[in-house]
């Protein structure tokens, strides 16, 4: 041990570098600045398989699609996937930017930007994996309309797709990312390889509300190009939230896709996703800033059985609260609020509305209202039920089917969820 002046200089120098080593560890990697505001979703859809049938194919091809976000950012991060690919796919340059206007696909020059992935322009993602992409610097305005730009540059079967966009996309000729339109060789109402938009923000307590449903969340019977989803309208109401909708077509607590052989659900069965159960972790625990999670599901368990999928899958009212308990616990346990919304009424629907199937869908509803275990309840069936028969949808709120909401109906729904969950 050193002594006197030594002794005095070596402590001075302990000192220095000890407060060196704490504000490396306070600030990260190499003593860099803390980072300011926080990642959170302002966009998301559900990934599903393509039918074998019906792949589409992109050939040195560009896929240009639209996303409304619902929260507003200074940097831009996309989430693209190839988790229902079964080979590696091969990305030659990604783009995006905000679109000019309210319709098309054209992009204002000015906000175009290239993505990149690990710093490179290029990216391969392997067999059944997502890709974040490096941040990009672009602001965002809530309610903005992005443009997502992904040139395919070789033969490239679209293995991984959100079916039900209910958004007109672009499918245009070459590598043209970067143009302010393109001329379409089709047009498309799926959104390919992309699954995710994330904002950065520095507003504080800012988070995302997790919309986990079915065709009624996803906006089925919405008018296209409109962004009249419920969660969209939501969004409107509730300012500085993420809204993301993770509802897909068809979906099911209990079961994946299982087409009866040789049933025309063959052909369109796989758009409906895997199971809730099966994609909560990745549709809900993996969105950035989720906070609170809206769950609507639990009428395809009762109507699908014996038309797109086997009788042999019939399930119980009991099963199907049980299959909402396991999202609970699972929410609960990574730290999520959880609010349950009663199913809607489905009367005259065909292959849904029977005595059994409206008893069991009148069962589950009285446990999410009374059983006290959803940290609160949104009524959305009362909300758009036919007051003289609240086993059906009220005329002024039916598609025309008796078991999807149209606009008007979308619009309840919206109004039906309380702000006051979020804050």
């Amino acid at each position: 041990m050193p002594h006197g002046r030594e002794r005095t200089r070596f402590l001075a120098l302990l000192v220095t570098a000890l407060l060196l080593l704490c504000a490396g560890i306070a600030t990260g990697d190499r003593g860099s600045p803390p980072a300011r505001g926080s990642w959170v979703g302002s966009w998301a859809s559900v990934p599903t398989a393509a039918p074998v049938t019906a792949t589409p194919v992109l050939d040195d091809q560009t896929i240009r699609q639209v996303v409304h976000l619902s929260l507003p950012g200074d940097r831009v991060r996309l989430r693209l996937t190839n988790e229902f690919g079964t080979e590696p796919l091969r990305l030659g340059e990604v783009h995006l930017a905000r679109r000019a206007g309210t319709s098309g696909t054209d992009i204002v020059p000015a906000t175009d930007r290239r993505v990149t992935f690990s710093g490179e322009p290029a990216v391969t993602i392997p067999a059944g994996a997502p890709m974040l992409s490096d941040p990009v610097p672009l602001a965002v305005p809530a309610r903005a309309d992005l443009v997502v730009s992904i040139h395919l540059p070789e033969h490239t079967p679209v293995t991984t797709l959100h079916s039900f966009a209910l958004q007109e996309n672009a499918v245009a000729d070459g590598n043209v990312t970067d143009d302010e339109s393109v001329a379409p060789v089709r047009t498309v109402t799926q959104w390919y390889f992309l699954s995710g938009v994330a904002v950065h923000t520095s507003a504080r307590g800012a988070a995302a509300v997790v919309a986990f449903g079915d065709s009624i969340t996803n906006g089925f019977s919405s008018e296209q190009n409109a962004n009249n989803r419920w969660p969209d309208l939501l969004a409107e109401r509730v300012r500085g939230l993420g809204t993301l909708n993770l509802g897909v077509a068809g979906n099911r607590l209990l079961h994946d896709p299982n087409p009866p052989p040789g049933s025309e659900a063959e052909n369109f069965a796989v758009f409906f996703g895997q199971s809730a159960l099966r994609r909560f972790d990745r549709d809900v625990l993996s969105q950035p800033g989720a906070r609170h999670l809206v769950v609507l599901l639990g009428v395809n368990d009762l109507g699908h059985p014996g038309s797109v999928a086997p009788i042999s899958e019939t399930v119980s009212a009991r099963e199907i609260i049980a299959a909402h308990r396991q999202i609970i616990a699972r929410a609960h346990e990574a730290g999520l609020r959880v609010y349950g919304g009663t199913i809607l009424p489905f009367e005259g629907t065909p292959g849904f509305s029977s005595e059994e199937n409206l008893a069991k869908w009148a069962e589950v509803n009285d446990w999410i209202r009374t059983g006290g275990e959803y940290d609160a309840v949104i009524d959305f069936a009362a909300a758009v039920a036919d007051p003289a028969d609240p086993e059906r949808l009220a005329p002024a709120y039916d598609s025309g089917d008796h078991l999807h909401p149209n606009d008007a109906g979308m619009a309840r729904m919206a109004a039906t969820v309380p702000g006051r969950l979020f804050r």
